[in-house]
């Protein structure tokens, strides 16, 4: 009898851009039958006079801190962030480094894991962010599962703006008005059921 597989998506998000993908992440991956999909942030580590001086809403209080020690927990493990000078925020690096006794036990070796983003613009680091993420996941022995270009035709789209790439998906932030477009939600949906029915045979 095939069991319940668990799919954790794990990210940080400071303005509402990546909570907006990762909430549609977790729409992709929960509508994987045999799948537990659970959203999760991780820690804040700047201070609250900070967040105040950054106009940075508030957190979502429907989504819970994660510690690093409840990702074992998980079958299926999918990280979100924006982009800080091409790579993962402070905050997602901070995460990891506190990972150090997973790491040492190997206890998230072979579970498959993917990444989504924001980036501000092109030159953000829309596969950079993708590729500099990667060094974690190979050091815990994880499986990085990329999206090639299995999304079809919306890989190729030219005649909008549209984030993302065979890595993973990804929205723009501009100067932080613009939002993620309907295209780049499709994606990210696409991108959390795509890894869960993954990680659903990989459990299986």
């Amino acid at each position: 009898m095939a069991t319940t597989t668990k799919v954790y998506i794990v990210y940080y998000s400071l303005y509402g851009h990546v909570d907006t993908m990762a909430r549609e992440v977790h729409r992709g991956a929960a509508a994987v039958e045999g799948v537990e999909a659970t959203l999760w942030q991780v820690p804040e580590t700047l201070s609250d006079r900070i967040l105040e001086k950054t106009k940075a809403p508030s957190r979502p209080d429907d989504v819970p801190d994660i510690r690093p020690e409840q990702l074992p927990e998980a079958d299926g493990i999918i990280f979100g962030f924006p982009s800080r000078f091409g790579m993962m925020p402070s905050q997602l690096k901070a995460f990891f480094d506190a990972s150090s006794g997973l790491w040492a036990s190997q206890a998230l070796a072979g579970k498959p894991a993917g990444v989504f983003w924001s980036t501000g613009f092109y030159g953000g680091g829309q596969e950079l962010s993708a590729l500099t993420t990667i060094t974690q996941l190979a050091h815990h022995g994880m499986l990085f599962v990329p999206l090639g270009y299995t999304f079809g035709t919306g890989m190729f789209e030219m005649d909008e703006v549209k984030g993302g790439s065979a890595y993973g998906a990804g929205t723009f932030a501009g100067d932080g008005s613009r939002q993620p477009t309907e295209l780049e939600l499709q994606q990210a949906f696409y991108q959390g059921k795509y890894i869960a029915e993954i990680a659903r045979k990989l459990k299986n």
